[in-house]
């Protein structure tokens, strides 16, 4: 018997979105680290609010919200509170019920500077990546570095002269560069740079990652100005913090592309008990030289680190294409900081939601 298309909406709902949500659905096992690193964050997220007044939307909404955003790769933050009107499973993930209502988008801007100031992004990265510590997931000794570049929110046209430029520059021998005179009128804090000769010129930041070679697992990240000496500056500053978390200094290994292959960047990282793992020219000539030496260049975990360098690449593929980082749509390099470790690690929590054991 054929039946009928009646449209008659019902007046109440007795199935609530969690039993929507199937039993095996991925974004399960995420919300559980997520709700777990957040519930060690309740302290900090209750620095940041007033104990009087109306209360606002809760923090950890938010952030959930803001990992939806990475995870689906939705392209605004307006599309999102579209999303979350109607799709039950991102009012799931959230934490809103049938009747409740969305809130505006401007919601995001306005409480944006709050989590920036409490360093909510860094905080949570590391509460991410606590439960992968303690189960021994995270290598102590053999990690990647690199660098990848991030387009500004921000055109060509914008850039202009410097109002009061300063006397001396920023090149060699104090000459003036194009960043020391002209400025964007959209975004200051971004640079004119490319990657290659064949490339051109874009406004741009540049995101760094540190990823572990045992599971691929980012382990420090952050994000610069764009210039040339900037990814071995920002390389070592991030294997100085790991190494100062280190309780025992073990033997350390660090692989890295050609663009690290640098006297003063392998220098350091001697001086930091770290045996660099570096990326040779095939031709070196007086101008890129190769620096390692004979027992860096044919020890075992040479090529396997070399081989490792792939996880990194993963890494930056799912950050851009998917979270949305190919140009980022917040301006100044705290924003674009804030939202790169978000990022970060959402890319750790899809990862770890496959290698950790589900609770029971």
């Amino acid at each position: 018997m054929r039946g009928h298309d009646e449209h008659q909406e019902a007046m109440f709902s007795y199935i609530s979105a969690e039993k929507r949500v199937p039993e095996n659905h991925p974004l399960r096992r995420v919300r559980e680290l997520v709700d777990g690193a957040l519930k060690q964050m309740s302290p900090q997220l209750a620095g940041l609010y007033s104990r009087y007044g109306r209360p606002s939307i809760a923090p950890e909404k938010l952030l959930r919200a803001l990992l939806l955003q990475c995870f689906y790769g939705v392209r605004s933050e307006r599309l999102l509170i579209e999303q979350l009107q109607y799709n039950l499973l991102f009012r799931w993930f959230v934490g809103l019920n049938m009747e409740e209502d969305v809130w505006d988008v401007t919601v995001f801007t306005k409480n944006r500077e709050r989590l920036l100031q409490g360093e909510v992004a860094g905080e949570f990265f590391e509460r991410v990546l606590a439960p992968a510590r303690e189960q021994g997931l995270l290598s102590d000794e053999h990690f990647t570095v690199d660098g990848t570049l991030i387009e500004a929110w921000a055109n060509r046209k914008s850039f202009h002269p410097k109002a009061d430029p300063p006397q001396r520059g920023s090149g060699y021998r104090g000459t003036k560069l194009l960043r020391d005179t002209h400025e964007s009128k959209t975004d200051p804090e971004a640079r004119l740079y490319k990657r290659s000769r064949v490339e051109e010129a874009r406004p741009s930041y540049l995101g760094h990652v540190l990823t572990e070679n045992r599971n691929g697992l980012i382990v420090q990240a952050c994000v610069t100005q764009s210039a040339t000496v900037a990814e071995r500056e920002a390389g070592l500053e991030m294997v100085r913090v790991l190494r100062r978390k280190q309780e025992n200094r073990t033997a350390m290994t660090l692989g890295a592309d050609k663009a690290y292959q640098e006297e003063r960047f392998v220098s350091a990282l001697r001086e930091l008990q770290v045996r660099p793992h570096i990326a040779e020219y095939e031709k070196p000539c007086w101008q890129w030289p190769n620096w390692l030496t004979s027992g860096e260049r044919t020890e075992p975990g040479y090529e396997i680190s070399q081989r490792k360098r792939k996880l990194v690449e993963k890494a930056f593929a799912w950050m851009k294409s998917v979270a949305g980082l190919r140009r980022t749509k917040l301006r100044g390099r705290r924003r674009v900081d804030w939202i790169f470790r978000l990022a970060a690690a959402a890319c750790n929590l899809i990862r770890l939601a496959k290698l950790l054991p589900a609770q029971t």
